[in-house]
């Protein structure tokens, strides 16, 4: 016996989640259809709300519902520290630690050679025109400490290399093949403050 179409096609929808396969994606899609259709129809609307009205921050790249995110928008941050991170997710943490006062950039991803994800597909261009603004005099490099983190890493030092931008990384208080979203936040504070040059 087949699926209805529509049943198959929320069952693909979901599958496009991240760690979500089949037969997680079929337990997701019954759930919601017979224990808790208000719960549907509610992931449907915000869904729905944020595909609308979401767009990136015209200065750090992160999600935003105006051309300025509220960050940016803040004129008591420091302008001219500006920390570069992978994720929305990586920005949220290091807010909540409480241990950055400048600005942010989003690279929305991080360099992958082996996925296909180059220099030009996570935003080096944008962060390259937002760092040369003749405000930001360094540059907080907070990529995960995985594999492809410290390819981007290196790539974003090597953007500034003999620019007058000073550029530190984050220190390695963070576990190696970490990443920030999952680090406590005493360590991610001390990671930040042990910050190193990487453009003697």
């Amino acid at each position: 016996m087949k699926n209805p179409p529509s049943l198959d096609q929320l069952i693909s929808a979901l599958k496009v989640l991240p760690g979500v396969g089949p037969k997680s994606a079929q337990r997701m899609a019954f759930h919601l259809l017979q224990r808790d259709k208000a719960g549907a129809e509610k992931l449907a609307r915000a869904l729905d709300r944020a595909l609308s009205n979401l767009m990136h921050c015209q200065r750090c790249n992160t999600f935003s519902e105006t051309p300025l995110c509220n960050l940016c928008a803040d004129t008591e941050r420091r302008q001219d520290q500006l920390c570069v991170v992978e994720m929305p997710a990586d920005l949220l943490v290091l807010e909540q630690a409480q241990c950055f006062e400048g600005l942010y950039f989003v690279l929305m991803g991080r360099i992958s050679p082996m996925d296909g994800i180059g220099p030009h597909d996570v935003n080096l261009d944008k962060l390259m025109d937002r760092v040369l603004d003749g405000v930001v005099q360094e540059v907080v490099i907070a990529t995960n400490f995985t594999a492809e983190g410290e390819v981007t890493a290196h790539m974003i030092a090597e953007l500034f290399k003999d620019r007058g931008i000073k550029v530190t990384r984050i220190a390695r208080g963070m576990p190696v093949g970490g990443e920030l979203e999952y680090v406590d936040l005493g360590t991610l504070a001390q990671a930040v403050y042990e910050r190193r040059g990487l453009n003697k």
